[in-house]
Parts: structure tokens; C-alpha cells; sequence
């Protein structure tokens, strides 16, 4: 299929604190941007790609004749950039090494309108994006005579074979390119968009292919056309999602088998100090405040391996103990770690410790009786209780405020008949929480016979989904 760009502009205001792009000194730069149509005083940006996001970088007002100057003392780290008028519309170009260009074009048209001054780079890139438009428009409806015909094999194979022939020629166009210009920008930005081009797998033993070969050779060459240490593809709209899809799409979604790959491609990135340190901060970030069950090993993974050895040079001091410490706060509560001991008192004040509850599961659940959600959570817990104790099921609930009348008034009303527990020493409640990673009500984990986590931070709803997953996977055993 044909190749173009993905533009979504979410323009966000650079905080050096949170992300530091390094600035090339140099000549400065001054960059004239002329758009027919553009109103004089109008405010127009200029924003970059970085990872996933657009970030403002600069803005300037137009003048009577529609021209927009970009100038700094500085050159500005180079990669695609994207001016932005107060409409929202905007149009890509590349911030060459030079940056000393400019561009004119019409609003009603950027790219088809597009005319160069001092930038060979751009010139390759407007050629690359008007070639592209014009066979996207080429391809176009083509693919909506494919769709018309699905139900016909033989129309369906002439319009496949025609959409074959416009993607040859676009393959053709770049392969080309990167023969005749193999030192520029563009050249790169065609390279790190291809994907490999898997041979006929060979043959087994037994004389059949083998059909996992096309999966292996994609996923070990997929990086082939990568150059992990030239920063300027960071900014570009195509590094991340490169990164993301191996992660996401070419590895077994498992924390093991990701914690291979994120360290694989921190080794290839490793000699340019700032593509390191953009996808650690991101694999960082991106696994601790993952939706997905589990993934936060891969945060204490990264953590251990890359933090705590102090490879992570730019965290200051204050920053490192945070994030060790959210870490080593996890690390206890991974999923098949022992549930760390508790001991908690009953509503009669008698001590029930959570390793005294005998029974095939024990649903942990930490909650306070003034909690909206936990109000319309606990009342579910208990139905499901109910259907599922005769299964070998306890639940072993902690009150985490200390307000004993209002508590034990909440049991008696929605007859909370399993074990309920709080913890009246203010000390100990606080260990408690920090011990669970409690800082918000309700929180569930789902411990085996022999308080191992199998699951957690679910709702009740997933809870009884999963305990029937366990039983099934005992049933195969």
C-alpha cells in the first residue's frame, strides 16, 4: 500500500524540565515562510515533530504580503517541522542543516503550490509529496472499484494487480532517490519507512516451509533501514511508531519477551546519547503508567537495569530516588510475587492475619466506606461473593480509613459477610497503603492458595472473569 505521512497536531509548549532537545550552535538561522492567502497579522507557529507529539518551537506574525520569518540566534535541531497557521492548517518541510531557505505557496494548496529557495533537502521533499498526491489520487479510486467488486474473484484480482503496479512504482521511486541522493535527509526518512521484503521461506526437513520463517525474519530485519544514531529521525513522524509497532505488534505481549526487546533497541540506540535518552524516558513512562496488566514488571525491569547502574545520566538526584523508589514500591506486587503479610483487626478487634484465610482464592480488596466508587463496587463484590464462595472464595476486605462506627454501619447494611478488617493504628495504616500501593479506593487483588498474585487493580466485573479463567486452566492441568 502506498506510504504517506500520518499528521495528527497536538501542539503542546516545550518545557525544558520534562524534555530537553539539544540546540546546534551555529550561524543562526532565518527561515521565510510566504503563504498567499494568509492575513496580515496573523499568528503562525512553528512546531516539530518529537516522538509522538508536536511541540511549539517558535511563532511569528505575517506581514501585509503573507511572509512569516522564523529567526534564532540558533540553529534549531533538525528533523520535520510543521508551520501552523491560526486556522489550524499547516504543511510539513524539512529543517535542513543549512536553515537558511524559504518557502512560498498559496493556502489554498501548500504542497501542489510549493516553491523552494536555498534547500535542496525541501526541494527533494515537496517533489516526494506532490509525486505521492498524485498517486494517491491515482490509487484512489481504484481501491473504491475493489470494494465495489469484492464478491468477483476475477474483477477483484484485475484492481489488486493494478494497486500492485502504482505501489511498484512508488517503490521504485524511492529506491531510485536513495541511489542517486544516498547522504540526504529525505534518502533516510524513504529508508526508515520501508519494511522488509521477506524471501520464500525455506524448506524443513520434512519437506514442508516453514511457517514461522516469515515472522522471524521480519521481526530480526525490521530495523534494518533504522540509523538509531542519527537524532534527527526523532523528529520525524515515523521514529516512534517504528518503535511502538515492534513492541506492540512484533513481540509476544509478555513482560519477559518486552523487556528483551526494550533492551535490544536501547543497545542500538545507545551511541547517540539523546535517541537513548528519548526511548528509555518513553519505555519508562510508557510501561509505568500502562493499562495492561503485568507491564509494570517491564517499569522495575527498566528501572533496575538502567537507573539504579546510573545509565540514565540526565535524571537528577531528586528525580533518580523517585523513580527507584516507585520501583522498588512495585517491584513486591508483581503478579506471581507473594502478597506481602498483613495483620489487621476484625470489627470486634480480634486479629486476623491475611495468611490465615484459608481458601483457593482470596480477593483482597482495600476500600473505604465513604468512597463514591467504592459505594457502587462493594455492593457488586458482594453479589459476585455470593455466586462464587462455594468455588473455594474468601474475600478479605480492609477498611483504609480509621471511622469504626460509620464502617461497621456500612457491613450491616449491605450484609458484608466475609472478612472484614481495618487497621486503627494511624502508623500502621499508612505502612499499609504504601505497602499495597493504596492511593486510591477501591483496589483488588486476587491472591491463590498460597497468597501468590494472580491478579490485580481489576473491577469486580473482570475479577469473576478471571477467576473463571483460573479454574479452566486447572481444569486442563
Amino acid at each position: 500500500m502506498l506510504q504517506i505521512f500520518k499528521k495528527t497536531l497536538t501542539l503542546f509548549a516545550i518545557c525544558s524540565s520534562t524534555l530537553a532537545i539539544a540546540t546546534n550552535p551555529g550561524s543562526g538561522c532565518s527561515i521565510k515562510i510566504t503563504a498567499k492567502g494568509l492575513k496580515e497579522g496573523s499568528m503562525c507557529l512553528l512546531a516539530c515533530y518529537y516522538g509522538d507529539k508536536n511541540y511549539i518551537k517558535d511563532s511569528a506574525k505575517s506581514n501585509a504580503k503573507g511572509e512569516v520569518v522564523f529567526a534564532n540566534a540558533e540553529k534549531y535541531p533538525q528533523g520535520i517541522y510543521l508551520f501552523v497557521q491560526p486556522n489550524k492548517k499547516y504543511f510539513d518541510f524539512v529543517m535542513d542543516e543549512g536553515q537558511h531557505f524559504s518557502l512560498e505557496t498559496d493556502t489554498l494548496d501548500f504542497i501542489k503550490n510549493m516553491k523552494v529557495k536555498g534547500s535542496e533537502e525541501n526541494n527533494y521533499f515537496f517533489d516526494y509529496q506532490n509525486f505521492m498526491g498524485g498517486k494517491q489520487r491515482e490509487i484512489e479510486p481504484v481501491r473504491a472499484q475493489l470494494k465495489a467488486v469484492k464478491a468477483n474473484k476475477d474483477s477483484t484480482k484485475m484492481f489488486q494487480e493494478k494497486i500492485a503496479a502504482i505501489d511498484k512504482v512508488v517503490i521504485a521511486y524511492k529506491l531510485d532517490f536513495i541511489k542517486n541522493n544516498p547522504k540526504t535527509f529525505v534518502s533516510k526518512l524513504f529508508k526508515a519507512m520501508e519494511e522488509p521484503i521477506v524471501p520464500e521461506p525455506p524448506l524443513l526437513p520434512n519437506g514442508k516451509k516453514d511457517s514461522t520463517f516469515g515472522y522471524r525474519y521480519f521481526k530480526s530485519h525490521y530495523f534494518d533501514n533504522i540509523d538509531f544514531t542519527d537524532d534527527r529521525l526523532l523528529r520525524t513522524p515515523i521514529f516512534q511508531n517504528k518503535i511502538k509497532y515492534y513492541l506492540d505488534k512484533l513481540t509476544p505481549q509478555t513482560p519477559d519477551s518486552i523487556d528483551i526487546s526494550c533492551d535490544y533497541i536501547l543497545e542500538k540506540a545507545r551511541p547517540n546519547n539523546e535517541v537513548f535518552k528519548f526511548l528509555l524516558g518513553w519505555m519508562t513512562f510508557n510501561y509505568e503508567s500502562s493499562m495492561n496488566m503485568g507491564f509494570d514488571a517491564i517499569f522495575v525491569h527498566l528501572v533496575e537495569k538502567y537507573y539504579v547502574t546510573k545509565q540514565a545520566t540526565w535524571v537528577d538526584s531528586t528525580q533518580l530516588y523517585k523513580v527507584i523508589n516507585r520501583a522498588y514500591t512495585l517491584k513486591p506486587l508483581l503478579l506471581g510475587k507473594k502478597a506481602p503479610p498483613i495483620t489487621m483487626q476484625d470489627s470486634l478487634g480480634k486479629e486476623i492475619s491475611l495468611y490465615d484465610v484459608k481458601a483457593k482464592y482470596t480477593i483482597l480488596i482495600f476500600w473505604d466506606h465513604g468512597c463514591g466508587h467504592c459505594k457502587k463496587e462493594i455492593p457488586k463484590l458482594a453479589e459476585l461473593y455470593e455466586k462464587v464462595k462455594s468455588k473455594g472464595v474468601e474475600v478479605y476486605a480492609v477498611e483504609t480509613e480509621d471511622q469504626p462506627a460509620e464502617w461497621k454501619k456500612f457491613i450491616v447494611e449491605h450484609q458484608l459477610k466475609w472478612i472484614n478488617v481495618h487497621q486503627p493504628d494511624q502508623y500502621k495504616r499508612a505502612v499499609t497503603k504504601k505497602m499495597y500501593d493504596i492511593y486510591s479506593t477501591p483496589v483488588i487483588y486476587l491472591l491463590d492458595e498460597n497468597k501468590l498474585i494472580k491478579a490485580k487493580r481489576i473491577d469486580t466485573e473482570q475479577l469473576g472473569n478471571f477467576i473463571d479463567l483460573l479454574e479452566k486452566e486447572k481444569s486442563k492441568k
